[in-house]
């Protein structure tokens, strides 16, 4: 991973972006949705995940966080990541939907490329974290994310998108337990 993207003030808030492997609209199910929400929920009760504003859309999953004074953020994402790889090929090869055998080839197929994986690669590599220093940069971020659907065309307004924070800053409780940002 490159030196320029890696989280090292752990009393920090970031912005990070995970990817599925090939840009491969994964989430455009909503039961793979689910086992994101569910995982970053699982993350802030159990690890130390601290977050602040996320949007799950059809290939990636943005969100502000933070954590804890004694978790680090690097050990965080690489717990939800491996989770949740496992959790999607399971479900995947449960649920037998129509495009099941073509999205485990690809995964399959960036695994054989990898020293890391066995089977499945499901994430690109690393988080991408960028630290939000500065209250312009966490509004820029905040309004990046929840803006995000619309421009994508799912939904008129940031908060009618079921799969993001926007509806929490609106006074509507979401999917994932947040922390707001005054």
């Amino acid at each position: 991973m490159s030196k320029r993207y890696k989280a090292r003030n752990s009393n920090a808030i970031y912005f990070i972006t995970v990817t599925i492997i090939d840009w491969i609209d994964l989430f455009s199910r909503p039961i793979y949705k689910h086992i994101i929400t569910d995982s970053l929920n699982h993350c802030v009760q159990n690890k130390g995940l601290i977050i602040h504003a996320y949007v799950i859309m059809s290939n990636h999953i943005h969100c502000i966080v933070s954590t804890t004074e004694d978790q680090e953020l690097q050990y965080v994402m690489r717990d939800f990541k491996k989770f949740t790889s496992y959790e999607i090929i399971k479900t995947m090869k449960n649920i037998h939907e129509s495009r099941s055998e073509w999205v485990l080839d690809k995964f399959s197929f960036s695994a054989k490329k990898s020293v890391r994986n066995t089977f499945y690669k499901v994430w690109q590599e690393g988080y991408h974290p960028i630290e939000l220093n500065q209250n312009h940069l966490i509004d820029q971020k905040l309004n990046y994310i929840h803006n995000n659907p619309i421009r994508s065309e799912y939904v008129f307004k940031p908060e009618e998108y079921k799969f993001s924070s926007a509806s929490d800053y609106n006074g509507i409780k979401g999917l994932v337990d947040i922390v707001l940002i005054e």
